[in-house]
């Protein structure tokens, strides 16, 4: 492979790279189904992962990307007390930032 002046080697040329580019966008247009997918909550982040997301923080971008809100779980279940103390404080640090 041949590196660039600055001795990276351009993405094109990473036959991982070429291998999911010569699925014709397939691979994205499944990551984005499945983001979507999570968004709707009808997946988890535990799918995601195991489908190849490594980084919480590429979910975001794509869903921000997409239009798309992460999941929110209902309040329902024994943590609902300690959930709403939670937001509560985050809530109030965010209002105190402003």
């Amino acid at each position: 492979m041949k590196g660039t002046s600055a001795g990276i080697v351009p993405i094109y040329e990473n036959p991982i790279m070429n291998d999911m580019k010569s699925q014709g966008g397939r691979v994205e247009a499944s990551r984005e189904d499945l983001v979507r997918r999570y968004a709707a909550g009808d997946t988890s982040w535990k799918a995601l992962r195991e489908s190849g997301f490594e980084d919480y923080v590429a979910v975001l971008g794509l869903l921000g990307d997409l239009g798309l809100r992460p999941p929110i779980a209902p309040m329902d279940g024994p943590n609902v007390e300690s959930r709403s103390r939670g937001r509560a404080i985050i809530r109030d640090a965010l209002q105190t930032r402003t």
